[in-house]
């Protein structure tokens, strides 16, 4: 079987760095989806507008090799015990696939993109290829109770973010609250606890820089 991208995502991260871990952590963060031009069709979305969610199927097109090894190390448990590669939703596996499940915000009908699909809380980079779009059952794909196995034990915790006004200025207050909850989820690699390191990412065409100590994460004011 041959995948082809129906679609690319446009998100605020253009790179890997500081993307939430899972989508609808940060509900605030908006992305859109722009599909290819045999896919701009009314039709092919007739319908969706009638429900909230929708899961995504997309390719971790960064990832520069492929994942062989049949263990993984979860940032959720420190980046330090090993766990199956089927165990987790960790990028570095056999097939690049990614799962994401994200609200509809709105969807343009007619714009010079055709249809666009305007999605929020997505853990997407720019420019990530989909592959495929399927709405979001509640019936059938919600599970209220069930086991998350090892990260029902590990409580995700976040940092105090502080903001000088001069950047937060920058920002309309749902993209400041979007980058706001993205810092408090530490976006370090889960190996790196050096108070005197100061950190960057992009966000929204910004160049972020941030320290942390202790539980504090201080944007640098540069």
């Amino acid at each position: 079987m041959e995948l082809k991208p129906i679609a690319t995502f446009r998100s605020p991260f253009t790179s890997k760095f500081g993307i939430p871990k899972q989508s609808n952590l940060v509900e605030e963060l908006e992305g859109e989806i722009i599909f290819e031009r045999q896919y701009r069709n009314r039709d092919a979305l007739r319908g969706l507008d009638g429900f909230d969610y929708i899961w995504l199927i997309w390719e971790f097109s960064a990832n520069r090799h492929a994942g062989v090894s049949p263990v993984v190390r979860p940032p959720v448990l420190g980046g330090n015990e090993k766990v199956g590669v089927f165990a987790s939703r960790s990028p570095f596996r056999p097939n690049n696939i990614g799962l994401s499940c994200v609200r509809i915000d709105r969807i343009e009908w007619e714009t010079s993109r055709g249809p666009v699909i305007h999605v929020r809380g997505a853990d997407l980079m720019d420019g990530t290829p989909i592959y495929d779009i399927k709405p979001y059952v509640a019936y059938a794909d919600s599970h209220p109770g069930a086991r998350s196995g090892f990260v029902d034990a590990r409580p995700i915790s976040r940092l105090h973010v502080e903001i000088p006004d001069r950047i937060a200025s920058g920002f309309s207050r749902r993209q400041l609250e979007a980058l706001r909850k993205t810092l408090e989820l530490d976006p370090r690699p889960h190996y790196q606890d050096d108070p005197g390191k100061v950190y960057g990412m992009p966000f929204m065409g910004s160049d972020i820089h941030f320290t942390v100590r202790g539980d504090r994460l201080q944007v640098q004011d540069d």
